[in-house]
């Protein structure tokens, strides 16, 4: 597509503001607020009424509808007619809206301090070209008049009541009415290009998130409003429930955008969503979200991820919505369950999802609709199962997809805690690195390190269990098995061999006699078993 030149125009003061009264004029909602001072906005007037340059404002020129500002302070502002084009301020918001403010008379409260631009006003004793005529708030005992009284009384009021400046005040106000101010029109520019315009002269460099753009480009005043649809989503107290009451409060913004991109046309290209217009966004949303909350489900009930920090890739939640959005509320069939569970350690044991996302994605709801058609996906065979020499001494990372995959199956498995046999549960906040309080080395590092081991050897992925914050730190500690787990054995004797087998450990891997390495290889197998026993599932015929 080619673009239009910009565009160089000269606009009056009078010109400029009678079209934001028409609502020609929008300010974006990504916008950062109206934040500056009436000390600001009084230097502003102040270098107009002195013939000095202001900088230019740059307008995007559009059909499309974006989410903008509806107010400022306590003056509403029109909303453009349907099918008109909008000239949406990409620089100068701060400028154009402090000089609206004044012209408005807008009062606002910032702070819990009540602003009122009524009090900017014009020092009639101040000599224009020497002192600061405009000030941010009348002086006592000095001949003024308001801004905003320049600009609106009738001039028969205006004599009645400064006579003796009149002539002053006329000629400020014919300096406000007839400044012209520099602007730059770019037109009909694609939404990406126009916000790439926006981030270069804006915000120091800082791009707008595909979320921003879209929360601007979505909204409608009526119907829609993405940025509170989300928020509803993670943290709400309607019927319809919330991701943060699930514990999968850590869902980015741009994974839900691609979980709708992927329902509406299969892909989660940046282009394609930009693509997608507000209304099909609009009916896909709901739609969407209920698929969504299907896919949480499924995976905190069928495949142990219970909490939002142990999901190996947030982008498994795009195919997995996708499928349950075109499940349509039907229970998901055991062969169903069995290709599921396949895709999803497949997925996060060959970090899939490391790079070139966007086509794997792609590629991937192909796999799920093979999967609701009942057929099996295609996968490299070798990617198919897991070496218990693979995990002996691979390193825990938390922040790694293979090692989440692990503490999935790990929590799949319903830990119970070593000294009363309780339910272990998990937390996002204690999740986010090695020593955090869920994750716990089972032969303590403190120990191992005096047994010469290397820290990597000591962070082995198969000393990991999942225990809670009490046990962590204050029972266990840095006592080695034979010890803590004696002492667990006169508590729980009776039911610890069924709580350690939900950790997939048995008392005879080594424990009491505090052999590492038997119980770093003999646990490896067990959990490599497990694995493979997913990875290559006995299905029923389709």
């Amino acid at each position: 597509m080619k673009l239009k030149q910009p565009e160089n125009q000269s606009k009056t003061y009078a010109a400029l503001f009678s079209a934001i009264d028409e609502g020609k004029i929008k300010v974006p909602q990504f916008q950062r607020d109206f934040v500056w001072h009436k000390e600001q906005t009084a230097r502003l007037i102040d270098s107009i009424l002195k013939g000095f340059p202001i900088g230019t404002f740059i307008l995007w020129t559009t059909r499309t509808r974006l989410r903008h500002m509806l107010n400022i302070g306590n003056f509403p502002l029109r909303e453009p007619r349907d099918g008109d084009a909008i000239s949406y301020v990409l620089d100068g918001q701060q400028r154009i809206t402090s000089l609206y403010a004044v012209r408005k008379g807008v009062r606002l409260t910032r702070d819990n301090i009540e602003i009122d631009y009524k009090d900017i006003v014009i020092d009639l004793t101040a000599h224009p070209e020497d002192d600061e005529v405009v000030l941010d708030s009348p002086p006592l005992d000095t001949d003024c008049v308001a801004v905003h009284e320049v600009l609106n009384a009738p001039i028969k009021q205006l004599i009645k009541d400064y006579g003796e400046h009149i002539d002053l005040i006329s000629d400020y106000k014919q300096k406000l009415e007839n400044y012209h101010f520099s602007t730059v029109v770019i037109d009909e520019y694609p939404i990406d290009v126009a916000c790439d315009v926006f981030t270069r002269i804006n915000t120091g460099g800082r791009t707008l998130t595909l979320f921003e753009i879209m929360v601007a480009k979505t909204f409608h005043q009526d119907r829609f409003d993405l940025a509170e649809r989300f928020q509803q989503m993670i943290s709400s107290e309607t019927e319809d429930g919330d991701l943060e009451s699930v514990g999968y409060e850590t869902i980015p913004s741009e994974t839900v955008l691609q979980c709708v991109s992927g329902v509406a046309c299969g892909s989660i290209r940046r282009q394609d969503i930009l693509k997608i217009g507000r209304d099909e966004f609009i009916s896909s949303w709901e739609l969407t979200k209920s698929g969504l909350f299907d896919a949480v489900d499924y995976l905190r009930s069928h495949l142990g991820v219970r909490v939002s920090g142990i999901l190996p890739y947030n982008s498994l939640l795009i195919p997995y919505t996708w499928f349950f959005v075109n499940k349509r509320g039907h229970a998901v069939t055991q062969r169903e369950n069995g290709l599921l569970r396949q895709y999803f350690y497949w997925a996060s044991l060959t970090n899939r999802f490391g790079s070139s996302v966007g086509s794997k994605v792609a590629e991937d709801i192909g796999r799920m609709k093979l999967i609701l058609d009942g057929h099996q996906p295609k996968y490299d065979s070798q990617e198919l199962s897991v070496k218990h020499g693979d995990l002996e001494w691979r390193v825990f990372s938390a922040g790694d997809a293979f090692t989440k995959a692990i503490v999935c199956l790990l929590s799949e498995r319903e830990p119970r805690r070593l000294n009363t046999n309780g339910k272990v549960e998990l937390d996002n906040k204690w999740l986010k690195q090695a020593n955090s309080k869920n994750y716990h080395h089972f032969f303590p590092r403190a120990f191992l390190r005096e047994q010469d081991y290397e820290p990597w050897a000591a962070n082995s992925i198969m000393n990991i269990v999942l225990v809670d914050d009490y046990l962590n730190k204050r029972v266990i500690g840095a006592k080695p098995p034979s010890e803590y787990v004696a002492k667990f054995v006169e508590e729980n004797e009776a039911r610890l061999t069924k709580t350690l087998r939900t950790h997939f450990i048995r008392m005879d891997w080594g424990i009491l006699d505090d052999d590492y390495e038997s119980f770093v290889k003999k646990r490896a197998r067990a959990i490599a078993k497990a694995l493979n026993k997913i990875l290559s599932p006995d299905l029923a015929p389709a």
